[in-house]
């Protein structure tokens, strides 16, 4: 499996409502925060990218900043601007 269609397989399975970070996807399959970037920027819009966020719970700020809409139609814990990462951080396997 590609490294790209492991980063598309980890965020495609991020539940409606939860968040991972950048670094989570990278620790799960073992790469840094920016390699898992790079490798966003390749994945289809079918895949779920509203639901990666930065460290500190800011949404992608690309697709003219629809996450942070995406997330609240979600159901996602906010804090302001950011995602309450303690309420809203998915459980990477």
């Amino acid at each position: 499996m590609s490294f790209v269609d492991q980063v598309r397989e980890v965020v495609a399975a991020i539940p409606p409502g939860r968040v991972a970070t950048y670094g989570d996807i990278g620790k799960q399959i073992g790469v840094g925060p920016r390699q898992v970037g790079r490798a966003m920027s390749l994945l289809g819009d079918d895949i779920p990218w509203w639901r990666v966020t930065y460290a500190d719970g800011t949404p992608a700020t690309c697709h003219d900043g629809e996450a942070r809409g995406m997330l609240a139609a979600e159901g996602t814990p906010m804090r302001g601007a950011k995602v309450d990462l303690d309420r809203a951080r998915a459980t990477m396997a």
